[in-house]
């Protein structure tokens, strides 16, 4: 295994036929760390197969956050989409930041691994293809998939702060085939898994809502649900332009008809494609998955509580704000012209983050946290401040 530390949270995901869509998380304009998060990066080795039985051995990035303290702490393997052969290349190593940011709070370590076929594996072996629009084969996709997540899972097992006897399986779109995929395998110590907007096939350019043969989701879950084990969440929206309402509907009853334990959700509209909405519509699916999860035994909360209004000042009175003049006039300027819902927050050694829209308070926390790796406080919430000094 060779370790590196912190390397570049790059990430260019884009749609395209016979794509199972990448999360769109945005390229970064510089270097990201989550110090608070203890965010770090090994690689480990797998071996895979593609579609046409070739093998070969890869060296695969993992990202790792970590609560604080030794633990040992309950597992999540994050999975990640999949983009068209034009972005692949510049796929690069997977971080969803805040839904880790969320397990995490609830107490549990996060593996992100970046599968073979993308960033810097990305070249003439893919063992994720599965062959032409009418004649889809999924079997050895979800099979490579699956590998990785389980040999990911060996991984972890190495490390002191995990205990990888109480572990979860998630992942977006391609990554929501490999965390059924392992679910039908049920490993040792998987007590649940999560599927965001799974599924294989979409071309949301050129086919909107109608993915390519449907019906080989449908039998492939069918088929592997007869040895699922683990319940499942699994997380649609109305607005998904790679497979649309219906497909979802009828890949979760066969999941159910072939013996599978799943609750499903198909939640709002939400964005321009609900496809990518595990990272901008949390506001809606985590208290679903706070329930599903207390279920099991997991009952730390992750949602960020809203403060109550403090006297301490008027949201615009900029001269009040605790931090220097240049982020007065920078920031916090910023965060005054930004719609609502929106956060600012404020922490040791001159730190600052804000953010608006969706999960603002959580964000905005996370924002000012991963810059110095201290804890930071939320200063205003929308027209409030709530900063008890």
């Amino acid at each position: 295994m060779r370790w590196t530390m912190g390397l570049a949270a790059a990430c260019c995901l884009a749609s395209g036929a016979l794509a199972q869509a990448a999360a769109p998380e945005a390229p970064a304009s510089a270097p990201v760390v989550a110090r608070d998060l203890h965010e770090e990066t090994q690689h480990i080795s797998v071996t895979v197969k593609d579609l046409y039985g070739r093998e070969e051995t890869k060296q695969i990035p993992v990202t790792i956050f970590r609560p604080d303290g030794a633990g040992p702490f309950p597992l999540v393997i994050m999975n990640h989409g999949r983009a068209t052969p034009d972005k692949r290349a510049h796929q690069g190593r997977q971080r969803f930041e805040p839904f880790s940011r969320y397990m995490v709070s609830k107490g549990f370590v996060v593996l992100l691994p970046t599968r073979v076929g993308y960033a810097d594996t990305y070249g003439d072996f893919d063992p994720e293809a599965s062959g032409s629009c009418n004649a889809m084969r999924l079997e050895p996709q979800a099979q490579a998939t699956s590998d990785q997540v389980l040999a990911t899972l060996a991984f972890a097992k190495t490390l002191p702060y995990v205990d990888a006897s109480r572990w979860i399986a998630a992942g977006q779109s391609a990554g929501g085939l490999a965390s059924v995929a392992t679910t039908s395998r049920h490993p040792d110590g998987l007590v649940a898994a999560i599927n965001f907007a799974g599924g294989a096939g979409g071309d949301p350019e050129r086919s909107p809502g109608r993915p390519c043969s449907p019906q080989r989701v449908e039998s492939l879950w069918g088929a592997q649900a007869t040895q699922a084990r683990a319940p499942m969440l699994w997380f649609y929206w109305e607005n998904d332009e790679y497979w649309g309402p219906d497909n979802p509907k009828r890949w979760h009853q066969a999941w159910v008809d072939g013996g599978g334990k799943a609750e499903f959700h198909q939640l709002a509209a939400a964005g321009k494609t609900g496809h990518g909405g595990m990272n901008f519509d949390m506001d809606h699916w985590v208290p679903f998955a706070e329930a599903f999860l207390a279920q099991l035994g997991f009952t730390k909360t992750g949602l960020v509580p809203r403060p109550a209004a403090t006297s301490f000042a008027k949201v615009d009175e900029v001269d009040k704000v605790p931090v220097n003049n240049t982020q007065r006039e920078g920031s916090y300027h910023r965060f005054l012209d930004s719609k609502t819902p929106r956060a600012y927050a404020i922490g040791a050694g001159g730190a600052t983050g804000w953010a608006t829209g969706d999960w603002a308070r959580g964000r905005a926390l996370g924002n000012c946290q991963q810059r110095r790796g201290a804890p930071c406080k939320l200063y205003a919430v929308d027209d409030d401040v709530v900063w008890a000094p």
